[in-house]
């Protein structure tokens, strides 16, 4: 017979002769837990959940692992409030901060989130040096700005979730439009992860056909006009933000980075001139590998678009120029 320490010491000695790598993600609320639930089922690497509430990082980080007991899968789940457990972590996504409640807008969270993300950051950075940051939080772009500045990192290690997300959302709205299976919808939302942010209609395709040969011009504006209020439409149905979308968002840029897929994905990328901006985290379309972003594609954008593109820009800088950090 042994006890339970002994149980538990034989997991940790099991895992490690594995060599599973390992993620970590800060937050454990409702956008984190279901992007460590999205990674445990993918089954290839460990996962840390980190969350400054008692008990509540541990018991999800416990529920989901019971979960693989039906599912199939066994990756080695920890929850935590501390930061030891997550040494040498290859990816790092980090998801605290508050979400947003009806009537409260992403740039309503920057003082607050701002602190939550500095303070992480630094933790999760010093913990795993080598890591690769991905950021969930809002205001996403202005917290991307406040984790590059707190960890030094350079620019292709600490990026963004956003686009992901708000393309999906495009994607499924032209997909209930045509009556036509979401997995033929080929989208691209670009810009800030707000109100301004840009679907880019004449990138879109149902079956390589393009979207405004399938729908009208009004129809069209219409479904770009719910993606920007996407994020509030749910907040307003739900009380709080969206969870599974966004987790399962974060969860497609780690598997990218983890199994070095090489996938052109929109990700909210520091540009440097790219676009006509510069000194501005923003959403674009960028290729995602071990290394984080490898590329950054430009695409041939029409001239309203473009114009669109720079509007959104302004608004993200007019956030970012609140910051302290």
């Amino acid at each position: 017979m042994t006890d339970g320490s002994e149980l538990e010491l034989g997991r940790h000695e099991f895992r490690a002769d594995k060599g599973r790598r390992k993620v970590t993600i800060v937050g454990a609320g409702n956008v984190g837990a279901t992007c460590a639930q999205v990674l445990a089922l993918r089954d290839y690497a460990d996962i840390v959940l980190v969350d400054i509430k008692e008990g509540l990082p541990q018991g999800k980080a416990l529920d989901i692992a019971q979960m693989g007991a039906v599912l199939g899968f066994e990756p080695h789940l920890v929850g935590s409030n501390a930061y030891d457990e997550t040494a040498g972590s290859d990816v790092v996504v980090i998801t605290a901060g508050l979400p947003r409640s009806p009537g409260m807008s992403r740039d309503d969270l920057v003082a607050t989130n701002e602190k939550i993300v500095r303070e992480v950051t630094a933790a999760a950075t010093a913990a795993s040096p080598d890591a690769i940051l991905v950021v969930v939080s809002n205001p996403l772009d202005a917290m991307c700005h406040v984790a590059k500045n707190v960890s030094g990192w350079a620019k292709e290690r600490v990026f963004g979730m956003a686009g992901i997300l708000d393309t999906a959302r495009f994607s499924t709205f032209i997909a209930w439009e045509t009556s036509s299976s979401v997995k033929d919808v080929a989208a691209m939302v670009l810009g800030g992860h707000g109100d301004q942010m840009v679907p880019v209609v004449s990138a879109t395709t149902v079956g390589g056909i393009p979207l405004r040969k399938l729908v009208d011009e009004d129809r069209i504006q219409a479904m770009v006009e719910r993606t920007a209020g996407g994020g509030g439409e749910i907040v307003k149905l739900l009380g709080t933000s969206a969870w599974y979308a966004p987790g399962a968002a974060a969860a497609q840029i780690v598997d990218a980075i983890m199994l070095d897929e090489k996938r052109i994905l929109p990700c909210t990328a520091y540009l440097e001139g790219e676009y006509g901006i510069d000194g501005l985290y923003m959403g674009v379309p960028v290729k995602l590998g071990a290394r984080g972003i490898e590329q950054i594609v430009e695409l041939d954008l029409d001239d309203e678009e473009q114009e669109a593109l720079r509007a959104s820009g302004d608004a993200v800088r007019e956030v970012v120029g609140v910051l302290t950090t």
